[in-house]
């Protein structure tokens, strides 16, 4: 490969990785994950750590994945991670209930109030379709 096509390639990959990235800070920021958290459980006092754990997190398992990096670990682990996993897939879910209830403000802002559903189908349609995809092209290679 010629040196200016690794430079290329280092390019692509570091906008794609702050295109990412930047989008996950987004989607937490706009859903508010860690007040409400915070406010839930009445610890004020560590959003911090919250916060901390938010970044730590993302960034130790984004490590992991690059380096190809499998944890074989007793299935008492297996529980307690997928408990918690469980648990931030719940609040995440949740989150976004609440910002379905943004929608028909948006369509009436944008003037389709009369087209909610084909806005509600064109989300569903387009994450149906990148699940297929990526379950039947990308995870065969």
């Amino acid at each position: 490969m010629m040196i200016w096509q690794s430079i290329l390639l280092v390019i692509v990959g570091l906008a794609g990785g702050f295109v990412v990235g930047s989008g996950f800070v987004a989607f937490i920021t706009v859903l508010d994950i860690v007040p409400r958290l915070t406010q839930l459980i009445k610890g004020f006092k560590y959003i911090s750590w919250f916060q901390r754990a938010l970044i730590y997190g993302a960034v130790t398992f984004t490590w992991l994945d690059f380096r190809g990096i499998v944890l074989n670990l007793p299935s008492l682990f297996s529980l307690i991670f997928g408990a918690f996993a469980g648990m931030f897939v719940g609040m995440l879910a949740a989150a976004l209930t609440e910002v379905l209830n943004v929608l028909p403000i948006f369509a009436k802002r944008l003037n389709m109030a009369n087209a909610i559903l084909f806005l509600l189908m064109a989300m569903v349609l387009g994450k149906v379709t990148g699940s297929l995809f990526h379950l039947l092209v990308y995870i065969d290679k």
